[in-house]
């Protein structure tokens, strides 16, 4: 029997405000209406919508012969006719363009399990990125893609993309109540497809939008999302996981690498075109490096995608994609394995507080307030021209703990590094009087922001053990890296913002006012260990007219690289874990720039080679020898000697390991070399320069104390012995005891 010989029967054709609602692409349940419906008397009504369509046949899905045709009515597009039996069939669809046979999408039923939707409207999913955006599946064992985009607040969802040119009519979704996640399976959809959302809301058809959960992205400035195929790379990297745990203990040394990955090195032309590495070129030149300097870590400035690249990646819009700048998903996978395998770790910028507000982005997602505060006093940042998470909602709290766990479980990726935790903390941050909305209590504390940290901390330990997670924090918050069960955030680490602020601005003075200035060197000791502290010279310092790190020095050429070895040894020496900004570690001169790669031509030259190797060497000693790591983070592990030598500007102290084993740390901030400089010991009957920053093999004046000294019998400093040194002129010893 011939479907259009049925279509006069009531119910062929659906009502009339019925298709009303799908021409004008505001029907609230396009499945209602369209796909197969039972009839009453055994058979089935079948109906498409299909603007632009010519004709449709329906196929027997088993046999692929045809059982009739779906006729077209007074209304363009839509298709109907009945059916005498209730079977699977397949659509064969007629197009200017050529012909499409495939499954129904509105022949399938509901697609995400009722445990997804309330793990996702509890916001405790887990595994969010395996359940909304775009999923290759398997449905009724018919491969396809599952889409599924959380927006309450619209009329309508719509997929589209170059699969269904770009036709918001063509696959309106179903929405799953009360959760406000609409879904649809586009069957026989490949990897590699573009799209996006086109979203109805009750002031009309936004922008289109990207997938907030998509796994991969188009190039940018392209912004549409695309379908990933499920991570394929084989993992070589079971023993470096294993033993990650014992890797970041407290005790353990942690020396980190930043780097942008587009501007670390970079392919340019005889035109001065710029080509980024892809992961695996970068890998090649990357891993070698960073075994070769000696750090532990590598940390990346956010490599999730972003619009714009002038924001270095501080202004995500995929928090679940890593940047096609430079590869697949696959490829960065490999990339991860590839440090793990060299011994390498690897932790990445993570950006939870503000998101960027682009048109095809999280902005107003559905219309509404969704991902933000509605109210700009909460949700918009002046100073960045961004909105703020509205993490006090289940649901987008839940999205930013996905992401977490995403890239620390899928990407099996070491750490995170969360970037500007001070703005979450507090809802006055950087707000005038009047500019900003208390908390429930009148306070200025963000307290959704609060729970949403520690719940990130506990959850991180439990799914992704041994996982740092690092807080970028400029305040004095307490217990920012105490645990959550003792009140605390529950950070592994916290960068020591004011260190790095102290201890950066006495190294710029003139060191012949650098007596006046003696304490900011040793100001940080009395809070080193309030927190467990990174000590971060990262790419903030060396932007936006702040100069380089070498350019920060004072004096002539010489006095700049000498301040700068000094520095450095100062830096390794003093408590806390390390971290350093790319191009730091030789002297780059100017600024870093990201559309360019670092002036590695400077390595021609000595003394630039020269602050390299020194990095290099204190990161082996610093590795090496437990007195400079296995005590970081208790006050058991420094003794200050001599604190209090402002007028030379002189600094002595002795780390001890656990075992008891110290090493001697005398610093000379001055250009002058001194002579028989009397440092008090405990013991020993010489103590061996192991290393010295103004040694010849780092470009210095190799003024020193010819590897060793022998211990005096007379007290100093509180000890029974001392030692009468040859102090370098701006420069750090570092010495140990050789029974």
């Amino acid at each position: 029997m011939n479907a259009h010989k049925e279509q006069g029967k009531v119910g062929a054709f659906p009502p009339k405000a019925d298709i009303e609602a799908l021409i004008r692409a505001d029907h609230r349940d396009p499945f209602s209406v369209l796909g197969p419906h039972a009839d009453g008397a055994g058979g089935q009504y079948i109906r498409a919508y299909l603007p632009t369509a010519l004709s449709v046949q329906v196929l027997d899905k088993d046999t692929q012969q045809e059982r009739g045709s779906l006729e077209q009515g007074e209304v363009p597009g839509l298709f109907v006719g009945q059916f005498p039996d209730q079977r699977p069939y397949l659509l064969k669809v007629q197009w200017a363009g050529g012909e499409q046979i495939s499954e129904d999408p509105y022949s399938f039923g509901e697609l995400l399990g009722e445990m997804d939707l309330y793990l996702f409207a509890e916001g405790n999913h887990r595994d969010l990125s395996s359940a909304l955006g775009a999923q290759c599946v398997n449905v009724d064992g018919v491969p396809g893609v599952r889409f599924s985009v959380w927006a309450p607040n619209a009329r309508r969802v719509s997929v589209v993309g170059d699969f269904n040119i770009w036709d918001g009519r063509r696959h309106p979704m179903r929405l799953r109540h009360p959760s406000g996640v609409w879904e649809i399976f586009v069957p026989r959809l490949q990897p590699g497809e573009t799209y996006k959302y086109e979203v109805l809301s009750h002031d009309g058809v936004l922008p289109l939008k990207a997938d907030p959960v998509a796994l991969r992205t188009e190039l940018p400035p392209s912004t549409a999302s695309k379908v990933a195929q499920p991570l394929s790379h084989a993992w070589g990297d079971e023993a470096w996981m294993q033993a990650r745990g014992e890797h970041h203990g407290l005790n353990k040394p942690l020396s980190i690498y930043e780097l942008h990955a587009g501007s670390w090195q970079c392919e340019i032309n005889e035109e001065g075109e710029v080509r980024n590495y892809n992961w695996h070129e970068l890998a090649d030149r990357l891993v070698p490096y960073v075994q070769q300097l000696g750090f532990t870590h590598i940390e990346l400035m956010p490599i999730m995608e972003h619009p714009f690249g002038g924001s270095w990646g501080y202004q995500p819009l995929s928090q679940f994609a890593p940047s096609a700048r430079y590869g697949s998903p696959d490829d960065f996978a490999a990339f991860i394995d590839r440090c793990h395998q060299g011994g390498i770790g690897v932790i990445l910028d993570w950006v939870p507080a503000h998101f960027p507000t682009d048109t095809h982005g999280l902005a107003r997602f559905d219309g509404t307030a969704l991902y933000e505060y509605d109210n700009p006093l909460e949700g918009f940042h002046q100073d960045w021209d961004t909105l703020i998470y509205n993490l006090g909602r289940t649901e987008v709290h839940g999205f930013m703990l996905a992401s977490a766990l995403h890239w620390l479980k899928h990407f099996h990726v070491d750490g995170l590094r969360v970037d500007a935790v001070a703005s979450m903390l507090y809802r006055d941050y950087s707000r005038k009087a009047g500019e900003w909305i208390p908390n429930r209590y009148g306070g200025r504390e963000n307290l959704e922001a609060i729970d949403f940290l520690r719940h990130l901390n506990d959850v991180v330990a439990l799914e992704a053990p041994g996982a740092l997670v690092i807080a970028e924090e400029s305040t004095a918050w307490p217990g920012v890296s105490q645990p959550t069960q003792q009140g605390g955030l529950g950070f592994a680490y916290k960068w020591n913002m004011g260190w790095m602020h102290d201890t950066l601005h006495y190294i710029q003075n003139d060191p012949i006012h650098r007596t006046h200035h003696h304490n900011e060197l040793s100001f940080g000791l009395i809070y080193a260990y309030s927190e467990r502290f990174i000590l971060p010279i990262s790419h903030d310092e060396v932007v936006h007219g702040k100069h380089s790190l070498i350019d920060k020095m004072p004096g002539d050429r010489w006095q700049k690289f000498a301040n700068l070895r000094a520095y450095l040894t100062f830096m390794w020496a003093h408590p806390g874990k390390k971290l350093l900004f790319m191009g730091c570690e030789f002297g780059q001169w100017r600024e870093w720039n990201h559309d360019s790669e670092l002036d590695w031509y400077l390595l021609k030259q000595s003394d630039h080679l020269g602050v390299q190797k020194l990095v290099g060497d204190l990161n082996r000693l610093y590795r090496e020898a437990p007195a400079l790591h296995d005590q970081d983070c208790v006050p058991q592990g420094f003794q200050w000697l001599i604190g209090d030598d402002a007028a030379n500007s002189v600094f002595a102290w002795l780390r001890w390991s656990k075992a008891g084993e110290p090493l001697l740390v005398v610093a000379n901030f001055t250009p002058v070399p001194r002579e028989g400089y009397r440092v008090g010991v405990p013991f020993a009957e010489r103590w061996e320069e192991v290393l010295n920053s103004d040694a010849e093999i780092y470009a210095g004046s190799n003024y020193g104390n010819g590897g060793a000294v022998a211990t005096e019998p007379v007290h100093s400093h509180g000890q029974p012995l001392s030692l009468s040194l040859n102090l370098p002129p701006l420069a750090v010893l570092i010495l140990r005891p050789v029974q």
